[in-house]
């Protein structure tokens, strides 16, 4: 009874407290609605990875084949491979992640103002450029026919590699493509972080003699470590997630066997085969995989680290 009762005077509390903070309630709203009408609702429609969909006869109306689309899945030739290609490209990018961090370190050490502005800016313009354009860029620059990288081989009288055109390559292409797009934009939030450091923490490690590579070990690394494991847990979790539309733009016939991916294949056989079913099933079975490994990695980071997502 004393239960019931004191779970009546929380809620009574937290309609007070809605009350006193309608306003703020009141901007969130829109959001909710949205997330509501886009993220969650639509989650109704993953059941047709269990059954036989046809727009003819809708969701509900759609025989049910239960796991058969999974099944065909995992006994396809197209699985080992964009497991190995989805796998390879998402490890490869991990090798990567420490980079924003060296970068954010590196402006955090620049002593002349305008300098460092202008570095920012020059380094954040890249990821403003959209992917269709910077495929675009990438056609042109690595041609071994008129590129750039063509001619520095002509230059010393080699044969230029076919970059865009090697499955061997694509890995490499498209992740430090990546690298010089998004590394000033993702070492925003490591500034962020650093910029929080209190400047009393500096003062007395110069009185202590310390050094500026001492400065970086002691100080600067330990604020930047809840911040690094946090991104780190949802990188973990967007393992099988690689991007859709830059995979898709650098794929074609010569590097098809290590560009294809979950994504865009997913995309083949889903809206340019309408194999809805079968596209869901591939699809579903990605996000749980993901899903699975944001838990784990969150409860390994809780336990050893003390920081967690949740």
């Amino acid at each position: 009874m004393l239960r019931s009762g004191q779970s009546g005077v929380d809620i009574q509390r937290a309609f007070r407290r809605i009350g006193r903070n309608w306003g703020l309630y009141l901007l969130l709203l829109p959001a909710v609605v949205l997330l509501l009408l886009f993220t969650y609702i639509p989650m109704y429609g993953v059941i047709i990875a269990f059954k036989d969909y046809s727009p003819v006869l809708g969701i509900t109306g759609s025989p049910w084949a239960g796991f058969k689309h999974f099944e065909k899945f995992f006994n396809s030739y197209q699985f080992e491979l964009t497991i190995k290609n989805t796998l390879y490209i998402s490890l490869y990018s991990f090798a990567t992640f420490p980079i924003p961090i060296i970068f954010a370190l590196l402006v955090n050490q620049m002593r002349q103002n305008w300098f460092r502005r202008f570095f920012q800016t020059v380094t954040y313009m890249p990821h403003f450029i959209s992917t269709v354009v910077l495929v675009g860029l990438m056609l042109i620059l690595l041609s071994p026919g008129n590129g750039l990288i063509g001619n520095l081989f002509r230059l010393f009288g080699a044969e230029a590699p076919n970059l865009m055109g090697s499955a061997g390559w694509f890995g490499s292409v498209y992740v430090w493509s990546d690298v010089w797009q998004q590394t000033g934009w993702n070492s925003i939030i490591f500034l962020a972080a650093l910029s929080a450091v209190d400047p009393s923490l500096y003062e007395a490690a110069k009185v202590d003699g310390a050094s500026r590579w001492q400065n970086i070990w002691n100080i600067d690394l330990p604020m930047l470590m809840p911040t690094a494991i946090t991104l780190l847990i949802l990188r973990v979790g967007g393992l099988l997630g690689v991007g859709f539309e830059k995979a898709y733009l650098m794929q074609n016939n010569l590097n098809i066997t290590g560009s294809e991916v979950i994504s865009t294949y997913v995309y083949k056989v889903g809206l340019l085969s309408a194999q809805y079913s079968f596209s869901s099933a591939v699809n579903l079975f990605n996000t749980v995989i993901n899903f699975i490994l944001l838990i784990m990695v969150n409860r390994i980071s809780r336990k050893y680290s003390e920081q967690s997502l949740w």
